[in-house]
C-alpha cells in the first residue's frame, strides 16, 4: 500500500491573492508556522519553516514554482507517532516526503487548493507520521481560509 494523502479547500479570495499567501514567508507566519518562515517560496531555495507544536526550524527545499498554479516542496521525513498529551515521539528518517501544493482559479472567484504528500516508506511508524502531516495539512488550509477570508489566525495561542 502506497502511503499518500490529498486534502482540499476553496478559498473565497483570487488565486493569486492565495498562492502569495503560501510563497510568501511574511504571510506565511501570520496563520501557519507558529515559529515563523524564512525565505521566499522560489524553485530552488531552501526555506524554514518553525512550529511552536514541533521545536526546531524545519528546512523545506523547493523543487518547483508555476506562479498562481503549483508549488512542489521536499522536506525530511519523521516515522513515529507525533507527540501529544499522553507521549509520542517522531524520529527523522533516512529519506524526504514530497508534498505538491496546486492552486486553481474557480469561474465564481474563489480558489480551489490542493496538498498532497507522498513518499512515505510502508511501516507503521511511516503510518503514523503521514497521518499527523495530513492532520497538519488539513490545520494549514483551514488556517489560509480563516486568514485570508476573516483576518482570524486560528493557530494562535493553539500549541503555546
Amino acid at each position: 500500500m502506497e502511503l499518500k494523502f490529498r486534502v482540499a479547500a476553496r478559498i473565497a479570495k483570487p488565486v493569486h491573492e492565495v498562492f502569495e499567501a503560501v510563497a510568501d514567508p511574511d504571510q506565511l507566519s501570520r496563520y501557519f508556522t507558529t515559529g515563523g518562515a524564512q525565505g521566499r517560496i522560489e524553485e530552488g531555495a531552501t526555506v524554514t519553516w518553525d512550529f511552536h507544536d514541533y521545536p526546531g526550524a524545519f528546512p523545506v527545499q523547493v523543487t518547483e514554482v508555476v506562479p498562481d498554479e503549483r508549488i512542489v516542496l521536499e522536506w525530511q521525513a519523521s516515522e513515529g507517532e507525533a507527540p501529544n498529551l499522553e507521549g509520542g515521539e517522531l524520529t527523522d528518517a533516512d529519506y524526504r516526503t514530497t508534498v505538491t501544493m496546486t492552486f486553481k482559479a474557480l469561474d465564481d472567484g474563489r480558489t480551489l487548493v490542493e496538498i498532497a504528500e507522498e513518499g512515505w516508506r510502508e511501516n507503521q511508524g511511516a503510518l503514523q507520521a503521514s497521518y499527523g502531516n495530513c492532520q497538519g495539512w488539513s490545520q494549514m488550509l483551514c488556517a489560509l481560509k480563516a486568514w485570508l477570508e476573516h483576518g482570524i489566525n486560528l493557530r494562535d495561542g493553539m500549541y503555546k
